[in-house]
């Protein structure tokens, strides 16, 4: 039988629930993957209490995870049972079996764990998203991470550090700025009260060409005031609230800002590009420019558990299952 976690309605994290279902066979383009670990992320906890939408319930939530295949379908080719594999943004993954296109996930390294793996694969890429594509970070830039502490945001730090970029990272508390700093962050502020007037100061007042803004709602008026004029405003979570309403004359009064909501899925489309990013990640990582966090694991069957350590701020670095 297969353990999984499935939603059968929304809500808090008590509709998340253990069940079993039958082991699953693949299907054409498929394969089955027996997951050794999976990655629990924010835009999990937005699926299951309904701020985004399944595509039907009752369904299985999670994003990213890594194991071992089990079983290939017909038509696949270049994958076999017994290779180790990873994917990220791919709906399913509370599940200790699952099926999965083939053309979503990629070989893992050798020497990169699976929980490594699930570990960093949607934060990952979605930091190479970030701060390659959506803004080409250069050396020399400054750019405001909200959340630095966070899965993502840790990666953010390390990798932009890689790029000569100076990072002020944005942190609840102070042993959440010390492990910002041990990350790469070179300032760290302390709350959301006076984040525009200690932008000012550290920049001397020539604010940033980049904001990255997880938080969502509480901070987008703030992060839009960071901005030099035709900087670009990046708002790539709901960690308080989806951001609603806004009023375009407002990027114009603020000196012809920029404004994207990016979503990973849309960057990774294409096998090539899945690829093509991976590569980039795995290489880093292996080089020691990149350390993923682990910050705390649960059992699988505790999924209900690090939805709620993460909504309520009490986590670092990145949460995984554990089947």
């Amino acid at each position: 039988m297969n353990t999984i976690i499935r939603v059968h309605d929304y809500g808090g994290p008590d509709v998340l629930r253990v069940e079993t279902l039958p082991e699953p066979t693949p299907g054409p383009g498929e394969i089955v993957l027996r997951q050794e670990a999976i990655g629990v992320n924010f835009i999990d906890t937005y699926f299951r209490s309904g701020l985004y939408k399944f595509p039907a319930l009752p369904a299985i939530p999670g994003m990213e995870g890594a194991g071992t295949i089990t079983a290939v379908g017909a038509g696949v080719t270049g994958l076999q049972a017994g290779m180790r594999v990873a994917y990220p943004a791919t709906p399913g993954g509370y599940a200790a079996l699952r099926t999965i296109a083939a053309d979503r996930v990629v070989v893992l390294p050798a020497d990169i764990t699976a929980q490594t793996a699930a570990a960093m694969m949607l934060r990952g890429l979605s930091v190479h998203m970030l701060l390659r594509a959506v803004y080409s970070v250069q050396p020399g830039d400054d750019i405001l991470v909200y959340a630095a502490a966070g899965g993502v945001g840790l990666l953010m730090c390390q990798w932009a550090r890689h790029l000569g970029a100076r990072v002020i990272g944005v942190v609840s508390t102070p042993e959440k700025a010390a492990l910002a700093k041990a990350n790469g962050a070179a300032d760290v502020i302390i709350g959301t009260d006076n984040v525009v007037e200690q932008v000012r100061t550290l920049t001397e007042g020539r604010m940033l060409p980049v904001v990255y803004d997880s938080l969502g709602k509480a901070t987008f008026e703030t992060s839009l005031s960071c901005l030099r004029p035709r900087g670009l405003m990046v708002s790539y979570g709901n960690a308080t609230g989806a951001v609603t309403g806004v009023d375009v004359g407002t990027l114009a009064s603020h000196g012809s800002l920029y404004l994207t909501r990016p979503l990973l899925m849309t960057y990774i489309a294409q096998r090539a590009a899945l690829e093509h990013a991976a590569h980039e990640l795995f290489a880093l990582v292996e080089k020691g420019v990149l350390t993923p966090r682990i910050g705390q694991s649960f059992a699988l069957k505790d999924a209900a558990q690090a939805h709620t350590a993460l909504e309520s701020r009490k986590t670092t670095g990145s949460t995984i299952l554990l089947p």
